[in-house]
């Protein structure tokens, strides 16, 4: 058979075609796109727990992991009947048709675009105004890797331990590391930032010599930056379980809280996390059985707004919020007249 030859996978009940299976998308390793769909078959499981019934925003790489990319929010309409999508909106409020991620068939039907990751909504499709996940991204700055990110996180647990609040961590496919919380559906997105911006402000209060709240890179430093704005409304954060297009094929991988100290991400690739998994189980299990409640870090939030503290900076794509600062790097403001 050619590479050309197109296979059809049954998956979920649905039959799936997938075009050039043998097209090498990890041109490295030599993994293929049929390569990749098994991935995805082998881990459905958690990877549905973890994104199911959400929007996911596809970035395709044709060309695979090494050539370029494009975002693409709007499924097409040669898409197949069963497909489910639902209507997300951009930060300017540009309704788009996304992809929900159902089940494996459709993200094998993704994976057939030369999708090779996905980018996923806060929310579940059937309840997009609250958001039920707050993502924390330990986010590391030039001079800092995982080693890094891994000591802001065992803070960062500290804290959410003091809260009464359940965390669950993953790599994030490169050097940093995010930490979830599964919320209850009570709040919106602008409340769950909110309580990031709070958190990442104690962590920089606790620890200022490794860990930053600061928006502007320039401020920053050899420190961890705590990205609150990855829970602004609208935003998508790289899902779990999902591969980069890096030449080791990494993937965004849960992890324990006891295994962070023993884990280097690089290991934790498109060939590696599916036996790590039969092996060791999912170790966001549990991530479903107590949402969490958000109001331990929005007393947080009010208590430093009492305090006379400005809301945090929104990235520049945003309409100007309430009490944000003046959207200008310290840098130049100190420059005017």
């Amino acid at each position: 058979m050619s590479s050309h030859d197109a296979q059809v996978l049954e998956l979920a009940g649905r039959q799936v075609r997938i075009t050039t299976p043998h097209k090498v998308l990890f041109a490295q390793r030599g993994e293929t796109k049929l390569d990749l769909v098994g991935y995805y078959v082998a881990v459905t499981g958690a990877l549905m727990r973890a994104v199911g019934g959400r929007p996911v925003l596809m970035q395709r790489f044709p060309q695979g992991a090494g050539g370029p990319s494009f975002f693409q929010k709007r499924v097409p309409d040669s898409a197949p009947d069963w497909l489910q999508t639902t209507t997300v909106q951009t930060v300017n409020g540009t309704p788009s048709r996304a992809l929900v991620a159902v089940d494996v068939a459709h993200v094998a039907w993704a994976v057939n675009l030369a999708c090779l990751g996905f980018h996923v909504w806060p929310h579940r499709a059937d309840d997009p105004a609250h958001a039920d996940e707050l993502r924390l991204d330990l986010d590391p700055q030039p001079g800092t890797g995982f080693a890094e990110a891994r000591a802001a996180a065992w803070e960062l647990k500290a804290l959410l331990d003091e809260l009464g609040m359940a965390g669950f961590p993953k790599t994030t496919g490169n050097r940093g590391l995010h930490v979830y919380v599964r919320l209850q559906p009570r709040w919106d997105s602008y409340e769950v930032r909110a309580a990031a911006v709070a958190a990442a402000r104690e962590l920089e209060r606790r620890r200022p010599d490794i860990i930053t709240a600061a928006w502007w890179k320039e401020e920053r430093g050899r420190r961890i930056f705590v990205d609150y704005n990855q829970n602004a409304p609208h935003k998508t954060v790289f899902g779990a379980w999902s591969v980069r297009a890096r030449p080791g094929a990494q993937a965004s991988t849960p992890i324990r809280w006891e295994e962070l100290d023993d884990t280097d991400p690089d290991e934790l690739t498109l060939a590696a996390v599916p036996g790590r998994l039969e092996r060791d189980g999912d170790p966001w299990a549990a991530i479903d059985e107590v949402p969490q409640s958000l109001q331990p870090l929005l007393a947080l939030h009010q208590r430093d707004r009492a305090n006379g503290l400005l809301d945090a900076p929104w990235p520049p794509v945003y309409p100007k919020q309430p009490d944000e600062p003046p959207r200008v790097a310290p840098s130049r403001a100190r420059r005017r007249p």
